[in-house]
């Protein structure tokens, strides 16, 4: 079996990976040029920034990449349309959306000859993104770190979703090493995403300390918590996961309207940068359920080597 060639319009990476885009800031112009060199697809992750500054991200990863680009921006946030938007005018290679669904997405996207790919979690949705105009789908299994849109397990959705639709369809949650891109092929898929294995790497944009988090967490660690998205998140269990679940974590003293809609239990966006900037008693750590495999900080073309070496031998 050889890693197939994966397809989503006129994009065509090297690499059948696409490297998930983690917000609030973990995802920059540094993890996403480093992928995109290694001949993946390196997402900057848009929630959280404003305008100015994903089109100055943009920016800065083309200085330093001929690669492939994308952004990665939550439908949940109130500025979507706009992030949405301003990566188009940036040039923009694709976008992927998750947290949500936009019709108008897909209208925004064929305008500008951009691919948008959602991230869904059921068969219905990712036939209705394919009706809409959707070149591809991420679908995510509860394996995945962050925001999670079901309780089924990727191995049991991806063959489902890929019989059920044309279009490419890309394997996230729980692909930490080679042998899960491997086994996420033979499911079916034309290729997978890959968040917390690039979130513990050298390029990514998290604090030394929340690095350090990636490799202390333990199986038992791993916890969902009530986001004020309005879905379960998956994280590491520290002291702020166990506010969120005792139902005293701080509600935010002033709302910034960054969600759509906030059921208000506490200031996700705040949790996720203080996370970043490695306050973590005052942090929410996203992370995939299966982080406890990784042991080292390593560069992106350090992973990506390791991952093929693996894939190969399970091959």
């Amino acid at each position: 079996m050889k890693l197939p060639e994966l397809r989503i319009g006129k994009l065509r990476p090297t690499l059948p990976i696409i490297q998930g885009g983690m917000a609030v800031r973990i995802s920059t112009a540094s993890l996403a040029a480093a992928v995109a060199n290694e001949g993946g697809i390196g997402l900057i992750a848009a929630s959280g920034m404003t305008t100015g500054e994903l089109k100055e991200e943009i920016r800065q990863a083309r200085a330093l990449t001929k690669g492939i680009l994308g952004i990665n921006v939550m439908y949940a946030v109130t500025a979507f349309a706009d992030l949405f938007k301003a990566a188009v005018q940036e040039g923009i290679d694709l976008v992927v959306s998750g947290a949500g669904f936009s019709r108008d997405m897909f209208t925004w996207g064929k305008e500008a000859n951009v691919p948008v790919v959602p991230i869904v979690s059921t068969v219905k949705l990712a036939q209705i993104s394919e009706k809409l105009g959707a070149l591809a789908v991420v679908v995510e299994g509860k394996e995945a770190g962050g925001h999670l849109g079901t309780a089924c397990p990727m191995q049991d959705l991806v063959p489902a979703v890929k019989q059920a639709v044309t279009i490419p369809v890309i394997a996230a949650g729980g692909i930490v090493e080679g042998k899960d891109i491997v086994r996420a092929l033979r499911l079916g898929a034309n290729g997978v995403q890959i968040g917390t294995r690039f979130a513990a790497s050298t390029e990514s944009n998290a604090a030394p300390r929340l690095k350090e988090a990636y490799l202390q967490a333990t199986e038992e660690d791993i916890v969902l918590v009530e986001s004020p998205v309005g879905l379960p998140g998956r994280a590491i269990r520290n002291c702020f996961a166990e506010k969120i679940a005792a139902g005293k974590a701080p509600k935010p003293d002033v709302c910034n309207k960054c969600l759509k809609n906030c059921k208000g239990n506490f200031c996700i966006m705040k949790a996720l940068i203080n996370a970043q900037k490695g306050n973590l008693e005052e942090g929410l750590i996203f992370a995939g359920e299966y982080v406890s495999k990784i042991k080292e900080i390593l560069s992106v073309k350090e992973i990506v080597r390791r991952l093929l070496q693996e894939a190969e031998a399970a091959l």
